[in-house]
Order: C-alpha cells, then sequence, then structure tokens
C-alpha cells in the first residue's frame, strides 16, 4: 500500500512491529522511524542530529534533507513534509555516491570542530604567585570594582 502522509506518534522506544503510515519519533533516543511509503514495507530508521536528518514540528512533522533508500531494491527518494510524502524522482548511481561523500565531509567538518581545543594561556607558578593578594576581603573588592 503506497502512503502519501504520515501520521506522527511520539514514543520513547521504536515498537518492534511498525504500522504504514505511521511516522514513529524518539525524542529521547533522536530518532525517527517508518515502513517506507512505497508499499515495499523496508522500516527506515533516520538519525536525528545536526550533521543527519533535523525535525520540525508545527502540528505536523517535517524532515530535511529527503530520504533516499539507495540500498533498498525500491530505491525510493521522498520528502516528508508537514506529515505529506513528498515524492522526488531518482538518482544515478554517480548523483548518490556525491551526496554520500557531501555528507560524510559534513560530518567530519561537524565533529572536527567539536573537537577541537581551544588553548588556554598559560601563566607560570613563579610568575602567578609574585602578585600579591588583595586585601580587604568582598567589600574592598566591591569598592574597587565601582571606583
Amino acid at each position: 500500500m503506497k502512503v502519501e502522509r504520515f501520521r506522527t506518534t511520539f514514543v520513547e522506544f521504536i515498537p518492534d512491529d511498525l504500522e504504514d503510515g505511521v511516522l514513529y519519533v524518539s525524542m529521547r533516543y533522536r530518532t525517527v522511524s517508518h515502513l517506507c511509503p512505497c508499499g515495499c514495507r523496508q522500516e527506515v530508521p533516520l538519525s536525528l542530529s545536526p550533521t543527519a536528518w533535523q525535525l520540525t514540528f508545527n502540528g505536523e512533522v517535517s524532515l530535511s534533507p529527503s530520504v533516499g533508500n539507495w540500498s533498498f531494491p525500491c530505491r525510493s527518494h521522498y520528502f516528508i513534509r508537514g506529515g505529506a510524502v513528498d515524492w522526488s524522482g531518482e538518482m544515478s548511481d554517480k548523483a548518490i555516491q556525491s551526496g554520500r561523500a557531501y555528507v560524510a565531509a559534513r560530518k567530519e567538518q561537524f565533529y572536527e570542530k567539536q573537537n577541537t581545543v581551544q588553548k588556554i594561556s598559560h601563566v607560570p607558578a613563579e610568575e602567578a604567585s609574585s602578585t600579591q593578594p588583595q586585601k580587604g576581603g568582598l567589600l574592598a573588592w566591591l569598592k574597587r570594582l565601582f571606583q
């Protein structure tokens, strides 16, 4: 049965048996699953992240970017916009490889930025200990602050 619209169900865990036309969303595990809308009944798991799919909810779910089931026999390709299935055209193997390379580069770039450690300037211990501490406590500090 070909599906043209999804009904959204928010769950903690994705159920073992999925229903046609139901988009299962687990915010806790940042996952969306559904059966392929072409009718082949293959499960389509999607991970939600800045480098994978992003979900928008305004009463209906939209997912971005498109879903391309390239490893399925059906090779279906579609967007989910406002709960509706917006079918897209077929893509060549070359276009699919190009898209996969683009996604891999985006992920690498994103996680490279996440793993970058900022350098903190280092003050040698002998330099830090040579400065005399200010006396007077909190009240003196507040007075100096507002002078």
